[in-house]
């Protein structure tokens, strides 16, 4: 006859049986069970610690050891092949899992569903392919270039006179933006321009720190002060890309800081710098 394991039932009357003290041969009588299949559930499934057998953990002991084996699937042929059908409809095994849950039919998740889809790819099998990312392209960056986020065509730092370095002459500025301390799209932007013989200080504010935005604000700080201002020096941020647009209106010209590294080099600003706010 073929062996069947104890069910919760039967683990329950067997936990009760056992208090009041009845022997396996006794106990498997009342179940209509062979005695060494409860000699079998005592021997695995009784607590090591103490020997008591508690119907709940065993229980929980014999469904977690049937679950990692692998001679046994958790889910039968007509359960995967749900899933597979869903699968191949382009659900995601998010999707699935969740669907199915929802319906009541399987409890099932995506791992489990990610995981019999690596097994099927690993026989040959073409469920990965309705995975949405199969159907990705992607191009690889190894050995490349990589021009995201980088101005092209940029004026270099050592292209500025030898006057601006020695804080000579009046008329050489530098532009630089500030972010408030909350994140998101609630947080404040400034928008300064020093001038680096005087310490003067203007501030515009910022609706958001754009290239679109930094354009109209410098623009209008620029228009207080016409013909005062010969050049402009820059960070590398995102914010200045659109400096060409300012140049095409104004003579002024825009190098950019850091030309040999990653981090700009930083000046340091006049501490009785004098501010005119917008």
């Amino acid at each position: 006859m073929k062996y069947r394991q104890l069910n919760g039932e039967e683990r329950s009357v067997l936990a009760a049986f056992r208090l009041l003290g009845l022997k396996p041969a006794k106990i498997a009588g009342e179940l209509g069970r062979h005695r060494s299949t409860v000699s079998r559930e005592l021997k695995r499934n009784a607590a090591p610690y103490d020997g008591w057998y508690r119907a709940r953990r065993a229980q929980q002991r014999a469904h977690a050891r049937r679950y990692r084996s692998r001679r046994n699937s958790q889910f039968g042929r007509g359960q995967w092949e749900r899933v597979e059908g869903l699968l191949r409809e382009e659900w995601s095994p998010e999707q699935v899992s969740g669907h199915l849950r929802l319906k009541g039919e399987l409890a099932i998740s995506h791992e489990t569903i990610y995981r019999h889809i690596w097994k099927d790819l690993r026989s040959g099998g073409t469920l990965h392919e309705h995975l949405r990312g199969a159907r990705k392209s992607c191009r690889k960056r190894y050995g490349r270039y990589d021009s995201r986020g980088r101005l092209a065509g940029k004026r270099m730092i050592g292209e500025r006179p030898a006057s601006v370095e020695g804080r000579r002459q009046i008329g050489h500025w530098e532009i630089d933006t500030m972010m408030g301390e909350s994140p998101g799209e609630s947080s404040h932007c400034v928008l300064t321009l020093v001038e680096r013989k005087s310490g003067y200080l203007m501030l515009g504010k910022l609706p958001a720190r754009t290239a679109a935005d930094t354009n109209r604000a410098l623009l209008d700080l620029m228009a207080r002060h016409p013909g005062r201002m010969r050049t402009i020096t820059a960070d590398n941020g995102t914010e200045f890309h659109w400096y060409g647009q300012v140049e095409a209106v104004s003579p002024t010209r825009t190098p950019t800081d850091s030309s040999d590294s990653i981090s700009p080099k930083v000046q340091p600003w006049p501490e009785s710098s004098k501010a005119s706010a917008t």
